[in-house]
């Protein structure tokens, strides 16, 4: 039952998290937001992780520990791009879908086996995914998230791709398929960031997160060196990159817990419920309407995890 709580916590910090990543990529570059986000991200880590460490990592589990870094830098970059080109929902609910998919199959092929109850409500979670994270339409299209960028926040120059400027034509077919794109890569990095925290460390060792955070930020520097943007967002999206990286951070860790506490099978596809604290964030912070399908979509990520919690697993 505690890996259950933990990794429902996870999901709620990682929603958090998007809805500032999202907020934020909009109005800056996705590598600068990005940048200080992983400098507050590994911060924090690094204040936390000797709360619960109480022995000598192998260089087995730090290996693991720098794969997740690499692999969940990589999902962010593409969840925020994805942000970039398309509607919130197109990227989040394709990668929400895809790391839990991963993960699920990863752990099966680990030997874990799920009971009866678990296994019906990982079948309910993954279309729940789906649903909390549908599109209402065109009048979503032009704002996948609220919150429209503010006269100076667009002076960012130098991104990746061009903040809060996307026309028209960019958020038709083209653009959906670019956040189709960038949700499938998101979805296999994360699945392959979830996978490498649970191989990595323990619970009792939690020094892996700090060799994944070390080698995300690392990662993101030349990255910021080479295109030539090793320098913070604009003022008004700075406290947003930073929101995103606390509230990163408090996800990475608990799920890191909760995965060495359950089966990954179960706690990863929890976790992947992230885009319906996100919808709610957006319905209370930002106004933006609940439809139909995403209540269903509520509903059946309530029934699953009523079923896990059941299941008397983790």
């Amino acid at each position: 039952m505690l890996a259950i709580v933990l990794a429902l916590a996870a999901a709620v910090s990682f929603s958090a998290s998007d809805y500032a990543a999202g907020l934020a990529t909009r109005r800056a570059s996705v590598v600068r937001v990005t940048l200080v986000t992983e400098l507050t991200h590994t911060a924090l880590l690094l204040c936390l992780i000797p709360l619960v460490s109480r022995q000598t990592p192998s260089l087995a589990s730090l290996a693991w520990g720098a794969l997740a870094g690499i692999s969940g830098l990589a999902g962010a970059m593409a969840l925020y791009l994805g942000f970039r080109h398309a509607a919130f929902s197109i990227a989040s609910s394709i990668s929400a879908v895809g790391s839990a998919a991963f993960s699920v199959l990863a752990g099966l092929l680990f030997g874990e086996r799920p009971g009866a109850l678990s296994l019906a409500g990982i079948a309910l979670a993954l279309p729940a995914i789906a649903a909390v994270s549908a599109s209402t339409g065109s009048a979503e299209s032009g704002s996948a998230h609220s919150g429209p960028a503010g006269p100076g926040d667009n002076g960012d120059t130098g991104d990746i791709e061009p903040a809060g400027r996307t026309g028209p034509a960019e958020r038709g077919l083209s653009g959906h398929s670019a956040g189709v794109i960038w949700g499938l890569v998101a979805g296999a990095a994360f699945g392959l960031y979830f996978i490498s925290l649970n191989q990595a460390g323990s619970d009792t060792d939690a020094w892996p997160l700090a060799a994944s955070g070390v080698t995300a930020l690392v990662a993101i520097t030349v990255v910021a060196v080479v295109t030539r943007q090793l320098k913070p967002p604009p003022p008004g999206t700075r406290w947003l990159s930073a929101l995103t990286g606390i509230t990163a951070a408090a996800g990475t860790f608990t799920f890191f817990l909760a995965t060495h506490r359950g089966l990954l099978a179960i706690t990863a596809v929890i976790t992947s419920l992230y885009p319906a604290g996100t919808i709610l964030l957006a319905r209370v912070l930002s106004g933006e309407r609940l439809t139909k399908v995403r209540l269903a979509g509520l509903g059946l990520a309530a029934a699953s995890v009523v079923l896990i919690a059941f299941s008397g697993v983790g």
